[in-house]
């Protein structure tokens, strides 16, 4: 199988670049994999398509302002870090830019000395282990110097840092936003239970690696990114009863997806675990518990691209994505929805 087989062509002005001051007045494309038949709504319509008994999964992860500007001690040199990864309390693995200013022992300050960083590491892959510096709680220093990490494809900035944010977020750790959540509302929600439909949720903290692109030709050849999954027995028990029920079990997300078909066994159920996963789900993914998808529209030759097909059939995301250019959907992160059932 060809990376280029997951090619479609986007005209760049699809590309959402704010988000709709209403979330769930996002357009929906209603897509059902066992057809091909396509239906086109609005977000909040979701509730034509969920039926007491079913079992929605959200990944409440919440994305932390993990960029931050500042400059080099002593040259004063612009410096821009973005947290990756949290490795101790204290310490973080970063990307820099510009990286060559970041030797050992080099020191950076931000917000006039709000906060202090000083290189302890350069890793091979050229990311950097520093030491942060400051008075008082880490995550409120960060929340008044940091931005919000936004994708590359994303040129404008952010009025407000909640709208790259679920109304669910609730666990700190992503460098960017599950997607397919920013559709919702805490009233759709509210509604959607009141159907008699279950929710559960997972964490899985989304790193910078969903937007790496796939730069080999043949996929089985791509190394999958490794993301921090969690899932509690809580919400296991919620979405085994769904199971055992005879209900659909309804992932909001390729994170969702992701963490669902790593913790499930060959008959379906899950149990509580945490880890590190890089589950690669590419065509002919035979999926073991995902019954249907929420989520919005991924680039070409995407890894997120390639989970979507595995799920819906490789012909029927291609047409659909072809209706979407067609009728103008808006794309990516900030774009519409797509519901595959």
């Amino acid at each position: 199988m060809k990376t280029s087989d997951f090619y479609y062509d986007l005209p760049q002005e699809l590309i959402a670049q704010d988000p709709l001051s209403d979330r769930a007045s996002s357009r929906l494309l209603v897509l059902d994999k066992k057809t091909g038949k396509t239906e086109h709504k609005i977000f909040k319509d979701i509730k034509c398509h969920l039926k007491k008994g079913d079992c929605l999964v959200l990944n409440d992860t919440k994305v932390i302002p993990a960029r931050l500007i500042g400059e080099k001690e002593g040259t004063g040199g612009k410096i821009e870090f973005l947290l990756l990864k949290k490795i101790s309390l204290d310490t973080w693995e970063v990307i820099l830019k510009p990286g060559r200013k970041a030797k050992e022992g080099a020191l950076f300050s931000f917000g006039g000395g709000m906060l202090k960083s000083e290189v302890i590491e350069v890793l091979a892959n050229g990311n950097r282990i520093v030491k942060f510096y400051y008075d008082g709680v880490f995550e409120n220093v960060l929340d008044t110097l940091g931005q919000m990490p936004l994708p590359p494809y994303i040129t404008h900035k952010l009025e407000d840092k909640n709208r790259y944010q679920t109304v669910y977020a609730k666990n700190d750790g992503s460098a960017a936003a599950p997607t397919a959540g920013l559709h919702f509302t805490k009233e759709l929600l509210s509604e959607i239970e009141k159907m008699g439909v279950k929710i559960a949720y997972v964490t899985l903290h989304v790193g910078l690696g969903t937007f790496r692109p796939v730069k080999v030709d043949d996929v089985e050849n791509h190394v999958m990114h490794s993301e921090y999954y969690n899932i509690n027995e809580e919400n296991v028990k919620i979405i085994n009863e769904t199971k055992k029920n005879g209900g659909r079990i309804i992932s909001v997300g390729t994170t969702s997806t992701r963490v669902l078909e790593t913790v499930a066994d060959e008959n379906g159920f899950v149990s509580e675990k945490c880890g590190e996963t890089q589950i690669f789900i590419y065509p002919p993914y035979k999926f073991k518990i995902v019954d249907a998808l929420i989520t919005n529209f991924h680039l070409p030759e995407s890894t997120l691209l390639m989970l979507v097909s595995s799920l819906a059939g490789e012909e029927n995301i291609k047409n659909a994505y072809k209706e979407a250019v067609d009728l103008k959907y808006r794309f990516f992160s900030f774009g519409d929805a797509m519901f595959i059932e």
